[in-house]
């Protein structure tokens, strides 16, 4: 059962949600997650060109909100996994904490070089919501995800 609590253009999870097989933007969520109905800024989305001409700047923090599994698997060069399930808790740790999980520096809210993506944008659209409701409202996200990375680079 998902209780979903909307005011204005915030959605406040009440209770813990699960996929049961069909899985949608609020999938494995956690209780207590705040997420924007609609994006706080216009330029939410990153493009392949886009990411691929982002790389040469050692600025760009890109994270992967997959399943560990799925990164072992494959993922994009130079990225960071943060699993969706964590991504909240892992957002609210001190920047010596985050270096320390994830052996990465921790992103600022101010940071306009964080991209996120997943398999194929549904789970990157939520930890972009989730990253917007902390207040890292510069954060964009790959919505092609690993999918169209692998596709691409095939090419």
């Amino acid at each position: 059962m998902l209780l979903v609590l909307c005011a204005l253009s915030v959605v406040v999870v009440a209770e813990e949600t699960h996929c049961g097989g069909t899985p949608d933007r609020l999938c494995d969520v956690k209780p207590e997650a705040v997420y924007y109905k609609e994006p706080p800024i216009t330029d939410s989305e990153v493009s392949y060109k886009q990411l691929k001409t982002m790389f040469p700047s050692s600025s760009i923090q890109l994270f992967d909100v997959r399943n560990p599994d799925e990164f072992e698997a494959g993922h994009i060069p130079g990225s960071t996994n943060v699993p969706l399930g964590e991504l909240q808790k892992a957002l609210r740790l001190s920047s010596d904490q985050f270096k320390q999980r994830f052996g990465v520096r921790a992103p600022h809210k101010e940071d306009s070089s964080i991209v996120v993506y997943c398999q194929r944008g549904r789970r990157s659209a939520t930890a972009l919501d989730i990253m917007w409701a902390l207040g890292f409202s510069r954060a964009r996200h790959y919505a092609g995800g690993y999918s169209d990375w692998v596709q691409r680079e095939e090419q």
